[in-house]
């Protein structure tokens, strides 16, 4: 179904490039979650995603890399967002109010990703969360394939380690 709403969305079919972010939504949000850490920052980057993808979509030339091509931008995106706020310095800062719309899984996963370098964080999210393999991750993050898998075996090894700390520490 995926690639037909692909091939009828780059005839120009509006209603099926529609259709095809609705399926990519949660995906894209988990995914800019993990690297951004506020809502509004996050709702920025899926948009400009979703705008890069309706702009370029002609320029995917195989269908069946759609959710890695579109991931790989919304990194990206996210990657900006990042750089920009970097520069900007806030004289005053007002407290800001959690919005909790997630589910327990999404929130639990992401206090578990949390402590992590975004290094490990960002490729745990698209292994488990995501459900995409160590090659593809290597093509969205442009790493070499050995580096992914470093990367995810000492994501686990930090994962264990924080949760066994907070076992001890009688926290978890």
């Amino acid at each position: 179904m995926t690639e037909l709403l692909i091939r009828k969305a780059k005839k120009g079919d509006s209603d099926a490039f529609c259709r095809l972010m609705d399926i990519q939504m949660q995906s894209m949000y988990k995914v800019a979650r993990a690297y951004l850490k506020n809502d509004e920052d996050v709702a920025d980057a899926i948009q400009d995603t979703i705008l890069c993808c309706f702009e370029k979509l002609t320029t995917l030339e195989q269908n069946r890399y759609f959710k890695t091509w579109l991931t790989r931008i919304l990194i990206n995106k996210c990657k900006d967002i990042l750089q920009s706020k970097s520069r900007v310095m806030y004289t005053d800062s007002l407290p800001e109010t959690p919005i909790y719309d997630e589910d327990f899984e999404a929130a639990e996963w992401n206090n578990v990703l949390a402590p992590l370098d975004e290094k490990y964080r960002t490729i745990l999210l698209l292994y488990y969360m995501e459900g995409f393999n160590t090659r593809e991750i290597s093509e969205i993050l442009n790493l070499k394939e050995s580096t992914v898998k470093s990367r995810l075996q000492r994501g686990r090894q930090k994962v264990s380690q924080e949760y066994r700390y907070k076992v001890k520490e009688g926290q978890a």
